[in-house]
């Protein structure tokens, strides 16, 4: 049998710096993207990178939504189903990255089109993953609550 250790989650303070951050540089990444200096800037994007801008903005916004929410409540159960919509709105950006493909690298002698699809694909299985992770997660933490929420005086 194999005994495994459950970590223990950082501070709540920690935590909350960590949402903190998450927060601003979510923002950050909203206003580089589609403010200043804006995506065109990048000399391997194509115009098509507005078929896939939606999605990317949704993933940024829900990431920062969900930061926001935890800076005020972050209970396990909340967290690991934040995680669940979070990651699920990246994949749909990735997806449909991988179906658009708004990358031109004109002639280079590395094949970026490979790598990039690589990265994507791992970060679509990645994120596969992470959903289930967090899946569990969210189970446990509710079934945990439901053991410790017995009123008082009934039986365990």
């Amino acid at each position: 049998m194999t005994v495994t250790k459950t970590g223990k989650r950082p501070t709540q303070a920690s935590r909350r710096t960590g949402y903190a951050v998450g927060v601003l540089v979510n923002l950050a990444v909203l206003y580089a993207v589609n403010v200043w200096p804006g995506w065109e800037v990048l000399p391997f994007l194509t115009a098509e990178m507005t078929l896939v801008l939606g999605l990317v903005n949704a993933s940024v916004i829900v990431n920062l939504a969900a930061n926001v929410g935890y800076l005020f409540r972050d209970p396990a159960w909340f967290k690991a189903l934040g995680d669940v919509v979070t990651i699920i709105v990246g994949v749909m950006a990735m997806v449909r990255m991988w179906q658009v493909f708004p990358f031109d690298f004109g002639s280079s002698t590395l094949d970026w089109e490979l790598l990039i699809r690589v990265a994507l694909g791992a970060g679509i299985v990645g994120s596969g993953i992470g959903i289930l992770a967090a899946l569990v997660t969210f189970a446990r933490a509710i079934t945990a609550g439901a053991t410790h929420s017995t009123p008082r005086g009934s039986a365990r």
